[in-house]
């Protein structure tokens, strides 16, 4: 939501525990505005701080930088946050608010922020309160009472629409210049393709001109378009022309981090699994992981069995990409058997995201699935892992989240997109066309 504040030039900001938990240093992003942190977050966020999840580091580097401040956070004046920035103070609690116990009889957290949100926006008359929170019920209910409030917003991508797709399609090109990328060495340079603006760099393009086209992807080192050409990775063959441009990005060494997104069926797991096996002599090891995000949030708990036998129902769509590898090959073919040995020998290894932490990523093909799930933190956290000789990937779906607090515009493979469009050592591909099959096509459009 965007707050009308045509009639205040101060404002103060009430942030919610969950807002902490996902930017530990959202405190520092309200520019000269004040920040008020209720008692009960801090309450909260105590029963955080003990864990290897990435809301368990936000929680300490919270408690962390609110205990460096110089000033008196519990005072009413504050703590100063910063040149040009403004102050921090501790909310106490205070009698609930009538208007609040009339509508919600039950205490709970949610309703305490709510409280101490609602008493500063009834003390703090010449200044606009804003209570933001990550959780989109506690905004509607400080709506219904009258309480401006809105979604933590500056690790947001502005228009999930407008998103770096990494490929365009340009039309009315010359025949002649079509023809020119089949002859030679298969580059044409850019001051001879006007019909391309501002292309980025390693961005796609499918060149045409009626029944004539060309793929060609942009070279920003030297300025070169140079053509795709039709590749196969570990017998699996692109079927359309996002998959190729997908196949050669992946399985090109200068290019050290590759974002592929689109929805289920798209082929994005399959084709990076199989770039990492085609490619598997230049790394010392194959890694694949996703995050373990049950679906409809439900705890590992609820499945039998020890670790292993719990994890493995959320790691069975990486094994299911690698079996439609597998069954290229017939059993007895070097191909098939390579497979199974890469994984005795550790060579190839599935594993929970969370079992990443503290492995030292070098010379490591590594496959992170379903990164949509993933905050901006833990990409970045992620990514400065990486050594010397790794390449990353990052394949998931930005509109199938499975997180509460994440959405298309906040979760970690949007933010990731839009802050690398442009850097040399980085390629994305969006897929669109379906190719699992034609009712899986269907049920991606329809349903």
């Amino acid at each position: 939501m965007v707050v009308d504040s045509s009639a205040f030039t101060d404002k103060l900001f009430v942030l919610d525990t969950n807002v902490i938990l996902h930017d530990a240093s959202s405190i520092f992003r309200f520019e000269e505005h004040d920040v008020v942190i209720p008692i009960t977050v801090l309450e909260e966020i105590d029963r955080f701080k003990r864990g290897n999840e990435d809301i368990h580091f936000q929680a300490r580097e919270f408690l962390r930088r609110l205990d460096d401040l110089t000033g008196d956070v519990i005072s009413a004046e504050g703590s100063p946050l910063g040149e040009n920035l403004g102050r921090i103070r501790v909310s106490l609690a205070g009698r609930p608010d009538d208007q609040l116990r009339d509508a919600f009889l039950k205490d709970s957290p949610d309703h305490r922020i709510l409280n101490a949100a609602l008493r500063l926006k009834n003390v703090e008359t010449d200044r606009q309160v804003i209570l933001v929170s990550k959780d989109s019920n506690l905004r509607l209910k400080a709506k219904s009472l009258g309480l401006p409030s809105q979604d933590y917003a500056s690790d947001r991508v502005a228009n999930v629409n407008q998103l770096y797709t990494g490929k365009r399609l340009i039309e009315g090109l010359e025949s002649e210049l079509i023809e020119g990328f089949y002859s030679g060495c298969g580059e044409v340079g850019s001051e001879e393709i006007e019909h391309v603006t501002a292309p980025q760099a390693n961005e796609n393009f499918i060149l045409r001109n009626g029944s004539k086209s060309v793929l060609a992807t942009y070279r920003s080192s030297d300025a070169t378009y140079c053509r795709v050409e039709r590749m196969k990775a570990y017998g699996i063959q692109p079927r359309n022309a996002e998959q190729s441009f997908a196949l050669k990005a992946l399985m090109n060494d200068d290019i050290k981090l590759v974002t592929l997104a689109g929805t289920a069926g798209t082929g994005k797991t399959l084709l990076a699994l199989a770039s990492a096996l085609e490619c598997r002599s230049r790394y010392r090891q194959i890694l694949l992981a996703r995050p373990v995000v049950p679906l409809s949030n439900r705890d590992l708990g609820y499945l039998p069995g020890d670790i292993g036998a719990k994890l493995d129902p959320y790691m069975q769509p990486l094994f299911d990409n690698l079996a439609v590898i597998r069954h290229q090959f017939g059993d007895q073919e070097a191909a098939a058997q390579r497979i199974q040995e890469l994984r005795e020998n550790e060579k190839l290894v599935i594993s929970p995201l969370a079992y990443i932490r503290g492995r030292s990523l070098q010379r490591i093909f590594f496959i992170i699935d379903e990164a949509q799930n993933l905050t901006p933190h833990e990409v970045k956290t992620i990514i400065t892992r990486a050594g010397e000789g790794t390449k990353l990937i990052f394949t998931g779906d930005i509109h199938q989240i499975d997180q509460p607090y994440l959405d298309s515009r906040s979760n970690g493979l949007s933010y990731l997109i839009n802050r690398m469009v442009g850097q040399p050592l980085y390629a994305h591909v969006t897929l669109e066309k379906g190719e699992r099959s034609e009712l899986a096509d269907l049920a991606s459009k329809l349903l």
